[in-house]
Order: structure tokens, then sequence, then C-alpha cells
């Protein structure tokens, strides 16, 4: 699994770091490791993961920063 940190838009409170951790964990293929104001943090299992993620957030209702997304191989 590779380890994303993706920047947020529009998370402005704790309702929000909960929508958003809910999102992600509905996403297959997808496992929260954290969510903050502004980014969140999660390991997916392949890059279609890493996609439904960043649609899952956009859906509800954030901007995430695709092409701004950090990945990285976990040890």
């Amino acid at each position: 699994m590779a380890e994303v940190t993706l920047q947020i838009d529009g998370m402005h409170c704790g309702s929000c770091v909960q929508r958003v951790s809910q999102a992600l964990a509905s996403t297959p293929g997808v496992e929260v490791k954290e969510v903050r104001v502004g980014a969140a943090r999660f390991a997916a299992n392949g890059e279609s993961a890493v996609e439904l993620a960043i649609a899952a957030v956009a859906r509800a209702g954030y901007k995430p920063h695709s092409q701004q997304a950090q990945v990285s191989s976990e040890s």
C-alpha cells in the first residue's frame, strides 16, 4: 500500500474532518491514517484507490488538491 498525503480546501471544523474521514473510510482500498483541518493522510491499495479517495472527498463537498498529492511507499 502507498501512503498518500492530500491537501484539502474547504475544511474548517471538526464536522468537516469527520465528513472527510467517513468519505475516505467508505472508499474501497483505502485505510485512513489521519484527517485534520486542511489535509488527510491515508494508505491506498493502488492508484485506482487513490483516485477513488480523491473523488470521495470531492463528493463530500471539499476541494482536494489531487495534483499536489504526495504518494510514498510504505516500508
